[in-house]
């Protein structure tokens, strides 16, 4: 009886869902590998078998190569801000401050807009409202829009994706924070524990399982950022802001190399995956239970 009932909540519940991800995720992914070894234009009928010549093309495609670097080094950049700036504001938000409620939601709300739209926010906050700043103030700094400079161009691109995604990464690190035990605290406190020994010792490995979480989707968001890159800078000026993701849409979509533009789109796949998959052995084995 129980396994038939069981079997029931499995049909209703947990069939949909498989067949979905399966229909979504698995069978276009299966499809995609199988894209890479032909030369099909994504228009035409006729897909001819050309096996790795594709990537060969992607060895080939400096372009692609240059853009995979850019990615990384705006990873790296955007995943140190992102979570720098989540803990230490989530550690101020947890302090008992008036009204840290209130700042919650309201760093959580850029999380809420969409990527092209908080793009073209942006967009229009750097090339009219900073440049009428420079023109007021005499700056420098915001004389020129920061889109036309292609290091500018890049710092844009790394402030606005830090200011969407902290606001989600807020929250989980304001979870993990008010899950710390008062006893420990209390306990390292009586011990004579002082706020940076406190903060290395006890509430960094605590909070270990958080950080292990937002940094995962920080990198896995950062490496796979299209919308905000398409919307503010469409990969200008002259292509140095042009990121993996997009790179790979181009190619496939715009050049109409459907194969190796899904050969780039898998290379890019294994590479977030390996990172990804390290970072998390890495923090899981730096997790401890209170």
């Amino acid at each position: 009886m129980k396994s038939r009932n069981k079997g029931k909540d499995f049909c209703m519940f947990g069939l949909p869902g498989m067949f979905c991800f399966f229909a979504v995720v698995i069978v276009p992914f299966i499809y995609g590998i199988y894209l890479t070894f032909t030369d099909w234009d994504g228009v035409s009928k006729v897909k001819n078998f050309i096996w790795f010549e594709n990537f060969k093309g992607v060895i080939r495609d400096k372009e692609f190569w240059t853009s995979l670097l850019l990615t990384f080094k705006y990873v790296i950049v955007v995943v140190i801000l992102v979570n720098v700036i989540a803990f230490v504001i989530a550690y101020l938000l947890t302090r008992g401050i008036k009204g840290q409620n209130f700042f919650r939601a309201g760093f959580f709300t850029p999380n809420l807009i969409g990527g092209i739209v908080l793009g073209y926010i942006w967009q229009f906050v750097f090339s009219r409202v900073f440049v009428s700043i420079g023109e007021s103030t005499g700056w420098e700094m915001f004389e020129a829009s920061w889109l036309s400079d292609p290091n500018l161009a890049f710092a844009a691109l790394v402030l606005v994706s830090v200011w969407q995604l902290s606001g989600y990464m807020i929250l989980i690190y304001v979870a993990g924070f008010m899950g710390l035990s008062e006893d420990v605290m209390e306990a390292a406190s009586i011990d004579g524990a002082s706020g940076w020994v406190k903060m290395k010792s006890i509430v960094l490995p605590l909070m270990m399982s958080s950080i292990t979480i937002c940094l995962f989707l920080t990198l896995s968001k950062a490496f796979m950022v299209y919308d905000v890159n398409l919307s503010l800078t469409s990969g200008g000026p002259y292509g140095t802001t042009e990121m993996a993701a997009m790179h790979v849409y181009e190619k496939a979509f715009t050049s109409r190399q459907f194969g190796v533009g899904q050969a780039e789109a898998l290379i890019l796949f294994i590479v977030v995956a390996c990172i990804s998959g390290i970072q998390v052995y890495l923090t899981k084995k730096q997790e401890v239970e209170a």
